[in-house]
């Protein structure tokens, strides 16, 4: 039945949606200041045989004497075994979060929520656009087509943050840029020390990027994900240069509680971001106000 639904529905599902899975903390990267790198595996080796994801989807996580917190996964489907998630310390569930160990335990309930359409992607130029944290949940985008670069034609990554000091994922966004087979473009809002400018294609707005992109917009899937005030800017810039509306995708950020829709803490309009996103048509941004 499971099998069926999820066919049906195009997504994984979870193994029991209301049931959170015991795991293991493996590995803890630090990123940048407050931000960390989390790697989990399943207690229950048939869990972590069946776990799947799509990019952009998100789980809720379990921290010991805190609570549970809404996180996206920034791992790729194409890469089983381990669950990662980044978290930035912002509140008291997360600043316990970040005084765990490897080897400590915690629950992880879902996947849910919708991911970015990789399958009407494939044979499609992609750009992806990510502003600050907005880089975790596209770096399981970057990993699944890259671990899959034969299904898509050409790709662009456009990232931007406050400084090189705040970027994360710093080794691996190196390495991309010395592929040849995607094209990267770094910006940075102020340059401060040599390192900003070794690392920076420019100063100066994330959207600046957009113009330096030579692809043909109408063979180009764009997924977005950074601050959320963002998105009126950069999707005006996008459309400004003929990039079409229906295939420009947003990853949304709400206030979730549950995951599935029964809380109602991210409702917005007539829709849920914990079931019809976080990833959003740009349509959607445009018509309903008061998502961004």
């Amino acid at each position: 039945m499971k099998k069926s639904l999820e066919k049906l529905l195009n997504k994984p599902l979870p193994v029991d949606p209301f049931m959170p899975q015991r795991a293991v903390i493996t590995d803890i990267e630090e990123l940048a200041p407050d931000h960390k790198k989390f790697s989990f595996a399943f207690c229950d080796e048939s869990v972590n045989d069946s776990w799947n994801h799509i990019p952009g989807q998100f789980v809720m996580l379990t921290v010991p004497g805190a609570g549970e917190i809404p996180i996206s996964i920034c791992s790729s489907p194409t890469r089983k075994g381990t669950v990662e998630l980044t978290v930035r310390k912002v509140g008291r569930k997360t600043e316990v979060l970040h005084r765990l160990k490897p080897g400590d335990y915690v629950a992880i309930r879902g996947p849910y929520g919708n991911g970015f359409p990789v399958g009407i992607m494939e044979g499609h130029n992609v750009l992806i656009i990510a502003g600050g944290l907005g880089i975790a949940p596209l770096r399981s985008l970057i990993w699944y087509i890259l671990d899959r670069r034969h299904r898509f034609k050409e790709v662009y990554i456009l990232y931007g943050t406050r400084s090189y000091e705040y970027v994360l994922y710093k080794e691996e966004l190196k390495r991309l840029r010395e592929r040849n087979d995607l094209k990267c473009l770094y910006t940075l809002d102020k340059f401060e020390t040599e390192e900003d400018r070794r690392w920076a294609d420019r100063k100066g707005l994330l959207t600046e990027l957009i113009p330096m992109v030579e692809l043909e917009p109408s063979e180009t899937f764009v997924a977005v994900c950074g601050p959320p005030v963002a998105y009126r800017f950069i999707g005006k810039e996008l459309l400004k240069h003929g990039y079409p509306e229906s295939q420009i995708f947003v990853s949304l950020e709400r206030k979730m509680e549950c995951g599935i829709g029964k809380c109602g803490h991210c409702q917005i309009g007539y829709k849920f971001a914990c079931i019809d996103g976080p990833v959003f048509p740009l349509w959607d941004t445009k018509n309903l106000p008061e998502m961004i």
